[in-house]
């Protein structure tokens, strides 16, 4: 944004030759424009969070009304005390695995100790038994020494979940089964020892899905909290620019004010012509000439249908505020004519000009009557 122009501060009666004033006044109208970016900034910043907030809400607005409730009456956590209570959390969901884990290792000791188990204890010797199309029909080899050994890792490799190791175990006999002809004797081992296995991974499954539940369920208020945080968070921002916006308005209301102060006031001549400009202006721009007048009275109706507008009863800062904008908005009416050829059919737009127009006029002459009686 650019600061306001001399030919305005000098038009409205603000001496050049009180050059020190005159820039400071600019001065201080740039750094209310700087400010109301990084304020326009912030605003977007904050829109942006609760667009994105909104959408999740509708993608996942699963659950009763109770839970909802629930939710609205949540205490908002600090950033500290999420930090925390995740670390607890999930320091219990790893000791709760663990013993999930341990009774699965129960489970793979009984089926490794059955009598049928030995072909399956150690990798296939591939190489040893002339097995050379092993990898083209096997695509992941697995064997129980693999399993027990990712099982008892304390470097962090190892396995995370009962699922992955049930996965791999079930890799075993599907591997055993699927290279070896349903009528050979390790077929026949492997179909037995998996099928034992899932009678007795059936026991266990009831302890695993309420786990899962309840890390989803974890999960979700880890995640509620830290949506309640950020909300948090932005509702700060939200409370700072509503401070910053009224510091803002309160110091535009101080300049404005000295503005009309430094300004000299407005010739009749001057209203005149005023009045006369007005009426050049497109539908378009006079609508936006009637706002500014109503922003300095509440009490005018810009958009009713009988308008009366007294140039002579304006303040001057609205008289001036009306000139600048007028001379702006007459030569880019101009040019745009030039480059278009000026045509308007627009009969509505027309009749509704002439009535403001009128109501111009007509308050003018009723002015100049008084002033002749």
């Amino acid at each position: 944004m650019a600061s306001i122009p001399d030919f305005e501060i000098a038009e409205a009666g603000i001496s050049k030759d009180n050059s020190a004033e005159a820039e400071q006044f600019k001065f201080r109208v740039d750094e209310i424009f700087q400010k109301v970016d990084e304020l326009e900034q912030k605003v977007n910043e904050v829109e942006q969070f609760y667009l994105s907030s909104s959408k999740k809400q509708q993608s996942s607005s699963k659950g009763s009304s109770m839970g909802k409730e629930r939710d609205k009456e949540r205490q908002v956590p600090s950033i500290k005390k999420q930090q925390q209570d995740a670390s607890r959390r999930e320091a219990a969901a790893a000791k709760r695995m663990q013993e999930l884990m341990r009774q699965f290792g129960t489970i793979v000791r009984q089926i490794t100790q059955h009598k049928w188990a030995w072909p399956f204890m150690q990798p296939v010797d591939v190489k040893g038994l002339g097995l050379h199309d092993y990898y083209e029909i096997v695509e992941k080899p697995m064997d129980f020494s693999t399993i027990k050994n990712q099982m008892e890792a304390k470097d962090g490799t190892g396995y995370k979940n009962v699922r992955d190791i049930c996965a791999d175990v079930r890799l075993v006999f599907n591997n055993a089964m699927k290279y070896n002809d349903e009528g050979s004797d390790v077929h026949l081992m492997a179909k037995t020892l998996l099928e034992k296995f899932e009678e007795k991974w059936q026991l266990l499954l009831p302890k695993v899905t309420e786990e899962e539940k309840r890390r989803d369920e974890e999960e979700a208020e880890a995640q509620l909290d830290m949506q309640l945080v950020r909300e948090a968070a932005h509702a700060k921002v939200v409370r700072d620019l509503c401070n910053e916006l009224y510091e803002v308005d309160t110091h535009l209301e101080h300049l404005r004010e000295t503005v009309v102060q430094k300004c000299r006031k407005m010739s009749t001549e001057e209203k005149r012509n005023l009045g006369t400009a007005i009426a050049r202006l497109s539908m378009e721009d006079l609508n936006k000439a009637l706002e500014i007048i109503a922003q300095s009275n509440p009490a005018f109706q810009a958009m009713a249908e009988e308008v009366e507008i007294d140039i002579d009863a304006q303040s001057e800062s609205t008289l001036w505020r009306l000139k600048f904008f007028v001379k702006d908005a007459l030569e880019l009416q101009s040019k745009s004519a030039m480059s278009t050829g000026g045509n308007n059919n627009n009969n509505y737009n027309n009749k509704r000009k002439k009535e403001i127009c009128d109501a111009i006029a007509k308050t003018a002459k009723k002015k100049s009557k008084k002033t002749c009686s």
